[in-house]
């Protein structure tokens, strides 16, 4: 490369980089990605600067008119692409320069790839967080009307994978829905703080050209302009904080995904998942694998590590920018890209799976599950400290294990060998649809409470 092919370095350099060097240092096969965005940044701040008169209105409609031909370009797949002018920032603007001539060099006044960069990737972190909310709200949907389906279905509540006590079909999945409603939260919250534009701080230290920095935020959606140019170049705290949600959003769909597999094995047999998101054996004609769960499950790993890499990215620079943060881009867009195919997957599965519910209702009348119901009892009609109650029930588990029964299998008799004033009534609590009934507590899994939960978030999400 002669110097003149090196105009993009300015006069500093004589030469250009070696092969290796190039290779290093370009980021176009990647950043490509934010060719909407830096087009979009670029026809702001060439607005702004036609408004303050930094430029002519004849340079700053030439410009922009050559942006949208540039846009087109890329959106219909034939945009000349070059490594040799390292990034998307100046890959467009070498391809203005082929359109407009020498009213494209006025472009960059004001303005520096360091801001350039920080914009396009807030802009485009942005738009990320938006298609991540709506597909948070997409899945909430589904689980909503799988609650609704079987707000009355019976099924156990598990604590160790143990049967614990039993719940409803449509509490478990609403448990669901606050996990997805705190991710949603999350996200929303991390887009008002990353809703402030970094255009204008230039390099580092500002511009001494009477720039508005106030229309160009304006201009772009954000709320205002960033406050300090040293920490608007060097901030990436903005894609940390997508990263942060979509791992605690990528944790809750995969807890669902193990459910999932769980569920739909033979031994469980709760649930059924349509053929969409199953997959076969080459060789056991009898399988019928839950592949979309359990692919879900090992892409979230993805999630997670973008998040740390980027991190171990950022934990040792000095301010402002250094190159290092150049790697911050594909770290965030396989994320990205992984998030939102797991969301739409899980969307999915969600709105296909079939609840088996005569499977639910005796795998939660199994194990003693409503154990805790006659240690309740115990306490409301004897007037037994629950401590008591809690040794006297874990005898009468022990007395129909023995037994080989369950709990309201025992017979009057042998209650009232362990504790001589139980009486008949113990065995109105001890079923498990009176079980679940009587959790009326804010939050409980009582089918009443769940329809209350149900309408509740129905009202929020329209």
């Amino acid at each position: 490369m002669t110097k003149s092919q090196n105009k993009m370095w300015g006069g500093r350099f004589t030469a250009g980089p070696d092969a290796i060097m190039e290779a290093i240092n370009a980021s176009i096969a990647f950043d490509q990605r934010l060719a909407a965005q830096d087009i979009q940044g670029s026809r702001a701040h060439a607005a702004m600067l036609g408004a303050v008169g930094i430029i002519s209105d004849s340079d700053c409609a030439a410009i922009r008119e050559g942006l949208d031909t540039i846009l087109l370009e890329i959106e219909n797949g034939k945009f000349p692409f070059r490594v040799e002018f390292e990034d998307i920032h100046m890959n467009v603007e070498a391809r203005l320069a082929e359109l407009i001539g020498e009213a494209s060099g006025r472009l960059h006044t004001g303005r520096s790839r360091n801001d350039q960069v920080a914009t396009d990737f807030r802009l485009w972190v942005r738009d990320q967080t938006d298609v991540a909310i709506l597909g948070l709200e997409a899945l909430m949907s589904a689980f909503l009307a799988q609650a609704k389906l079987g707000t009355d279905w019976i099924m156990p509540g598990f604590t160790h994978l143990q049967n614990a006590q039993p719940v409803t079909w449509g509490h478990h999945m609403m448990a669901y829905v606050e996990m997805l409603a705190r991710d949603k939260s999350r996200f929303e919250d991390a887009r008002r703080r990353m809703n402030e534009s970094p255009l204008g701080a230039v390099a580092l230290a500002g511009t001494s050209f009477p720039i508005d920095r106030d229309m160009t935020a304006k201009e772009l959606g954000f709320d205002c302009p960033t406050a300090n140019s040293l920490d608007s170049v060097s901030d990436r705290d903005f894609a940390l904080e997508f990263l942060s949600c979509a791992s605690i959003c990528a944790m809750h769909l995969s807890r669902f995904s193990e459910e999932l597999v769980i569920w739909s094995s033979a031994q469980f047999r709760f649930v059924t998942l349509s053929d969409k998101f199953s997959t076969g054996s080459s060789i056991m004609p009898q399988k019928k694998n839950p592949d979309a769960a359990e692919l879900i499950r090992a892409k979230i790993g993805r999630i997670f590590g973008a998040n740390v890499a980027l991190m171990l990215v950022m934990k040792g620079l000095p301010l402002t920018y250094s190159k290092d943060m150049q790697e911050d881009k594909e770290q965030v867009f396989d994320a990205a890209d992984n998030l939102m195919l797991a969301l739409a997957a899980m969307e999915g599965m969600v709105g296909d799976m079939t609840a088996n519910c005569n499977n639910l209702r005796i795998a939660a009348a199994s194990g003693f599950s409503t154990a805790t119901d006659l240690a309740d009892w115990l306490v409301r009609s004897l007037d037994m400290p629950f401590r008591d109650a809690h040794q006297v029930t874990g005898t009468l588990v022990a007395l129909a294990e023995t037994e080989k029964c369950d709990l309201p299998d025992l017979t009057l008799d042998q209650m009232q060998s362990v504790h001589s004033e139980i009486t008949n009534e113990i065995y109105d609590i001890l079923g498990v649809e009176n079980s679940v009934a009587s959790r009326m507590s804010y939050g409980g899994t009582a089918p009443e409470q769940v329809r209350s939960q149900i309408a509740r978030w129905e009202a929020t999400l329209e």
